[in-house]
């Protein structure tokens, strides 16, 4: 178990926050270096993947509830995610107004073996 304590500054404002970790690491393992790179690495997915999927997408307002529908969506969005990143993408939104006009560049996305996203835009 650890503590990790940390120092945010905001519009000339300071907040400590306090939170906890269990691991299954050893004693010896779980030094406050290993834990600190854990815990960054934990955020660095959560602001990578799932901070596209509620901003960009919008998934936290999606009204997709019943039967599979929901593990579908999600699994479509992570692939659109997924290519955008194989191909070079560093700003999903706007990639996403780049080929939400024309549904054949787009589905080049998916087809194509150019491994850029230039090459498919073009």
């Amino acid at each position: 178990m650890g503590r990790l304590t940390s120092l945010r500054r905001r519009k000339g404002k300071t907040k400590i926050e306090t939170s906890y970790t269990i691991s299954s690491l050893s004693p010896q393992q779980a030094t406050p270096a290993r834990l600190l790179q854990l815990v960054r690495g934990h955020w660095a997915i959560e602001n990578r993947l799932h901070w596209v999927r509620d901003v960009t997408f919008d998934d936290d307002r999606c009204q997709v509830r019943t039967g599979a529908a929901p593990q579908v969506m999600a699994a479509l969005r992570n692939t659109v995610i997924g290519l955008f990143r194989l191909t070079g993408v560093r700003n999903i939104a706007a990639a996403l107004r780049t080929l939400a006009g024309s549904p054949p560049r787009a589905l080049a996305l998916v087809t194509s073996h150019n491994t850029t996203f230039t090459a498919i835009t073009k």
